[in-house]
């Protein structure tokens, strides 16, 4: 999808990053996480393509894993900026759930 956007900044810390979040159909129907990633935005003019490793939380308990199947409501995040920063993800349980490819064209 085209996104127009404009930054200006004196200081690249905290560089603006996109945050994905995919969802699809589970076994049931019912729309659920596929994975998360997020990737800073380039700075330098130009194409840039970037693959982005692709997550999605999981259940501590087998039990808990039971249930979320079983109701269709598995795990999520409730704030994008968790994907983003990282901090605090340290304690939570994740599985690696392929890749997503973005290219961006930088002016």
């Amino acid at each position: 999808f085209p996104i127009d956007i404009t930054f200006k900044s004196t200081n690249p810390f905290g560089w603006p990053q996109i945050v994905l979040s995919v969802y699809g159909p589970d076994f049931f129907g019912h729309d659920v996480v596929r994975g998360y990633g997020a990737v800073h935005v380039p700075f330098t003019p130009g194409r840039h393509r970037r693959t982005i490793a692709m997550f999605v939380p999981e259940s501590t308990s087998r039990l808990q894993q039971f249930t979320s199947w079983l109701t269709g409501r598995r795990p999520e995040f409730t704030d994008p900026k968790v994907v983003a920063q990282g901090e605090g993800r340290e304690v939570t349980r994740v599985r690696s759930q392929g890749f997503v490819t973005v290219s961006f064209n930088i002016m």
